[in-house]
């Protein structure tokens, strides 16, 4: 059991029975009456985000997550398969509680989000940037470097992403999975 002044970015909270963490939150002490906290709340299932305000002082029950390491094997017709880095367990998960589960190449490092009471798998997270070879673009022209023009380019993964001018086939380019854009190229 917490109360509202327990409330920090990334807390998992049991609320309306579902899971939920907090996305955003502001402590309000208005001039008449009692203060509260406005929250803004993210469905660990489902992804949606909604808005709560509670009264302060109220209690909340916290749930306990964990981040596990895990290693990306394969994909086939079950879903992406994983291995845990500690115990070398595979464990299979559905697409749709990946995020951009087309930015996965084999062997990249991923948290896999786990429910620790009930072992229930709550989604995957890949690294913050993934480093991915670009296997098709159109041919960059010499001198396009100047102008914030871009082009469609397929990555080793199967995403497809917008590129600089100046990108080609065989360039190894660093993609940020939070935005799903690029951000730079890579030297080797």
């Amino acid at each position: 059991m917490a109360s509202t002044a327990d409330f920090k970015n990334g807390l998992c909270i049991e609320f309306n029975n579902d899971l939920y963490t907090i996305v955003e939150f502001l402590h309000v002490k208005p001039g008449k009456g009692p203060a509260f906290v406005r929250t803004k709340l993210k469905n660990l299932k489902t992804g949606k985000v909604v808005e709560n305000t509670f009264n302060s002082g109220v209690k909340i029950v916290t749930a306990r997550i964990e981040r596990r390491p895990h290693q990306f094997l394969y994909k086939d017709d079950l879903g992406f398969h994983f291995m845990d880095a500690n115990t070398f367990e595979q464990i299979s998960i559905e697409d749709s509680i990946i995020e951009h589960p087309d930015l996965i190449k084999d062997g990249q490092e991923v948290e896999v989000i786990v429910h620790a009471e009930t072992e229930t798998i709550l989604g995957c997270e890949l690294p913050a940037f993934v480093i991915l070879e670009v296997v098709y673009t159109e041919p960059g022209i010499k001198g396009d470097t100047a102008t914030n023009a871009t082009k469609p380019a397929k990555l080793e993964s199967g995403a497809e992403i917008q590129v600089p001018l100046f990108i080609n086939e065989g360039d190894k380019i660093k993609v940020d999975t939070r935005t799903y854009s690029y951000h730079e190229r890579v030297k080797e």
